[in-house]
């Protein structure tokens, strides 16, 4: 039985119950443990780099060093997993920061020493390769060497890719910059509310949006954006150099252009990126009448851009204890069958797999992380009067099975997924919870507020990161077509953008398009549309196996247990969603639409 800390009582580290952190003694009993395989490493580098220069030379040559890779890649995932955990549990202990980067430093250290490797690997003619790759000894490394083969044509010469190498850390800076601009030097002052003084940071304006007291909303609105306002320039300037940085690497490597460079790595074709901005600008009307939703129920003359994010039901007093939480979801996932409900139970309780309450010292929010040769772990700050908890376990819960039967299904060179198919076993997870406590419940006032969650979370996931893949597209396309970033572009095209999604009747004002140059999100390009297109395929999987529809559970199963074996796209479709199509997305935005015609029952 898991016994909470005491409310208000933030404890240190060694205050917490043993049952309540997670069990890191199945990495390593203890640090001297950890040490050994630490120096197995260190010592491997020197073997390693005796390859250099002969890795194809023979058949038996290259299947040593796979074979050496293999080993040393588990136990150093192994060494980064548990220096990494005891720093996310207690950051602030002296020894878990030296631990973690002592272990980060052999992390590149090893790096660095491997880095030959893939370019002589690719210098194999296409003939001797397919025929190696033919032969039963090649067979657990076949998957990550045709995916690797596939990027032959865009590896440059050896001299040249030490170049491309001495220039990465440069390549980095814009985004670096940004970080320490917006997160350190910028100062956004206090804000006033009724539960004191605030300071507002980037991390704070998000819940300060969410305050009831609109009058909060608005301040921290205008102050937070005074400040982007004042240094809009330099923040045009950093965004340029990064979007030029990805238009260069696209260019050297021989992309049609930078989108296509992003994608190559998942197989995906630039149809399943135009495909979901074109669905969602064909349920513009739908997303527009959610704001309206909006101004009603906030009982508003017109509805402004800082109240586009105050929830429209307040936080139901409910009340679940850990053991309660997980009763509940292990309910919700009985439709994955006995043998998935029964592995997540034990994981979420007796084998220890969760880090479930707030320690001093501990990392926010919530992750699951998993590894090869262990079980997954999962970080909570677990609060047993806050619903949301309870979903976000179900979520981390999702990440954690996907990790689980990924590494039981695979060889280690390809049992690991893509960020494309991760947010699928997690949302899905999420779309299970939500029926069962809607289909268990005739609370109204529990049916709105799940109802009000979805919506949101589709809203900010489906509609919010669609419209920054589209300003992406459109700016990276703006700049290879010859047109220059100025501040002015920038925010023209993005507040086109405001005016599309929020639609006529929200409120826009001089520096809401400043958002564009606050977004961290777009100094790593083109990735925000896989959430979009995860919770899209999570919701059609879902709605499949709720219906009992034929093979469905188990396609999906199968799904999780790929791993990295196959392209995103290819996975998914096994599972019995296309994501080449836009049907899926579609078919999302239906269920957006009915979850929104029946909120607007309940809540007007």
């Amino acid at each position: 039985m898991s016994v909470k800390p005491k409310t208000n009582v933030i404890l240190t580290r060694d205050k917490i119950n043993i049952n309540d952190k997670w069990k890191v003694e199945t990495l390593y009993e203890d640090d001297q443990f950890w040490k050994s395989d630490f120096d197995k490493i260190d010592a491997s580098l020197v073997e390693i780099e005796k390859y250099k220069g002969k890795v194809v030379e023979s058949k038996e040559t290259f299947l040593a060093l796979l074979s050496t890779l293999s080993s040393t890649g588990i136990i150093l995932e192994r060494v980064m997993q548990y220096a990494f955990l005891h720093h996310a549990a207690d950051g602030s202990s002296s020894e878990n920061q030296r631990r973690l980067s002592l272990a980060t430093q052999l992390a590149t250290r090893y790096s660095s020493a491997t880095s030959f490797i893939e370019p002589e690997i690719l210098t194999l003619e296409k003939q001797t390769f397919e025929a190696w790759l033919n032969q039963k000894e090649f067979e657990q490394y076949k998957v990550m060497l045709q995916k690797m083969y596939r990027f032959k044509n865009h590896i440059l010469s050896a001299e040249q890719e030490r170049i491309m190498a001495l220039q990465s850390e440069v390549a980095s800076k814009a985004s670096d910059s940004f970080s320490a601009l917006t997160n350190i030097d910028f100062n956004f002052g206090h804000i006033v509310t009724e539960d004191g003084k605030i300071p507002l940071t980037q991390s704070t304006f998000g819940s300060l949006l969410q305050n009831k007291d609109r009058k909060v909303r608005e301040r921290s609105y205008k102050k937070f954006y005074r400040v982007f306002d004042s240094h809009k320039h330099v923040l045009t300037n950093l965004y340029d150099a990064s979007v030029k940085q990805d238009i260069f690497r696209s260019k050297v490597r021989s992309y049609s252009d930078s989108l296509a460079m992003f994608l190559y790595p998942d197989n995906v074709d630039k149809s399943v990126y135009k495909n979901l901005i074109a669905a969602v600008h064909n349920n513009f009307e739908t997303l527009h009448r959610y704001y309206e939703l909006r101004r009603r129920v906030l009982k508003l003359d017109k509805l402004d851009h800082y109240d586009v994010y105050v929830p429209l039901v307040d936080s139901i007093k409910v009340h679940h204890s850990y053991d309660e939480a997980v009763s509940l979801i292990s309910k919700a996932m009985v439709p994955l069958g006995k043998e998935y409900v029964d592995v997540l139970t034990k994981g979420l309780t007796e084998d220890r797999w969760v880090d479930r309450y707030e320690n001093k010292g501990k990392r926010s929010g919530a992750f699951s992380s998993g590894i090869y040769s262990n079980h997954p772990f999962i970080l909570m700050n677990y609060k047993e009067d806050v619903l949301r908890d309870v979903f976000t376990l179900a979520h981390e819960g999702g990440h954690a099975m996907h990790s689980y039967y990924s590494a039981k299904n695979n060889p280690y060179s390809s049992y690991d997924y893509t960020i494309f198919e991760a947010e699928v076993a997690s949302t899905f997870n999420e779309q299970l919870l939500a029926h069962h406590m809607l289909s268990s419940s005739d609370n109204k006032e529990l049916r709105a507020y799940i109802l009000n969650k979805q919506i949101d979370d589709v809203v900010a996931t489906l509609f919010r990161q669609t419209m920054f893949a589209e300003y992406e597209m459109i700016i990276h396309e703006m700049v290879e077509s010859g047109e220059p970033i100025t501040v002015e572009s920038l925010r023209s095209n993005y507040r086109k953008l405001l005016k599309a999604y929020f639609g006529p009747k929200v409120q826009l004002f001089k520096v809401s398009d400043l958002e564009g140059l606050r977004i961290p999100h777009f100094y790593r390009a083109f990735y925000v549309y896989k959430y979009a297109t995860g919770l899209s395929a999570a919701m059609t999987l879902a709605e499949g196996v709720l219906n009992n529809e034929e093979g469905a559970k188990e396609n999906y199963l199968n799904f999780l247990k790929s791993g990295g074996s196959t392209y995103p796209i290819d996975s998914l479709k096994k599972a019995g969603v296309d994501m080449s199509s836009p049907k899926p997305v579609e078919a999302a935005l239906k269920k957006f639409e009915n979850m929104l015609t029946e909120a607007e029952t309940l809540l007007l």
